[in-house]
């Protein structure tokens, strides 16, 4: 019981890594606000750790709409009395098209729900990490953006990943002297239902012709990773075995991007 005490913000917590991360937490003692704008998901990730003796919120909130964050972010605090840990993953992958042909509108879908969504996330959550004293805000990025630029047509979504793990390079400075530590993951291909909200038009126009090597990903021999994979790189990160590390993006691709 790790963290015992904790209270957790874990954003997306509906599905995929979002979900496996509010589980993992909630499993080593941490009280979980798990949020989603879907409320039927998020309702099911609060009953499961219920279900595992923990104690779980669901909130229900599109993460870059200021009025409903700051209401889901109130009743939060009214409910647990503060907050520890902040995980911010919740995203799209959007529309990926060649730039020309990307659309004002789905480029800006995109920058709202990752890069505002992410903003207004710690915007919200950091005072009530400085009146805790501390805390650890973790910031789902991605390989694309960061390590590998080799999606066809994902300019917007690799512009937000790149820009998150920016934030989080500032943020670790600026928040250091309130003891407050800021991380990202940066996980390649995970086995998650991300590619339901991803559009995809006029690939060959972007596609480079390279054909990958057997075993794409080499710790694995080529297969995808798991939600728990990165579930278990942000309770770390979360947790006090991480307490020297801040403003550092982990990847967790199994090797992936090293190839790209």
């Amino acid at each position: 019981m790790e963290l015992q005490g904790k209270i957790a913000l874990v954003t997306g917590a509906g599905s995929g890594i979002g979900k496996a991360t509010a589980l993992a937490l909630a499993a080593e003692g941490a009280k979980v606000a798990a949020l989603s704008r879907t409320e039927s998901e998020v309702a099911k990730t609060r009953d499961e750790i219920a279900a595992a003796g923990g104690e779980a919120i669901a909130l229900t909130a599109d993460t870059s709409d200021e009025g409903q964050m700051r209401r889901a972010i109130d009743t939060l605090v009214s409910t647990f009395g503060g907050l520890d840990i902040v995980v911010a993953n919740a995203g799209i992958n959007g529309v990926w098209a060649p730039i020309d042909d990307l659309k004002p509108d789905e480029w800006d879908k995109t920058i709202a729900i990752n890069l505002r969504g992410t903003y207004m996330t710690l915007h919200l959550t950091v005072p009530h990490l400085k009146s805790s004293g501390g805390g650890s805000i973790v910031v789902v990025s991605s390989i694309n953006g960061t390590r590998t630029f080799t999606t066809p047509g994902a300019t917007a979504y690799t512009a937000t990943k790149a820009g998150q793990v920016a934030m989080v390079q500032q943020l670790a400075l600026e928040l250091g002297k309130h003891r407050i530590r800021v991380n990202a993951v940066c996980p390649g291909a995970i086995d998650t239902d991300i590619d339901d909200n991803t559009s995809a038009r006029h690939r060959e126009e972007t596609e480079i012709p390279v054909v990958w090597p057997d075993g794409e990903i080499p710790i694995t021999g080529g297969k995808a990773g798991h939600s728990e994979d990165v579930a278990e790189t942000i309770l770390f990160l979360a947790s006090d075995r991480a307490r020297h590390i801040t403003g550092t993006p982990v990847w967790v691709d199994g090797g992936q991007g090293l190839l790209r």
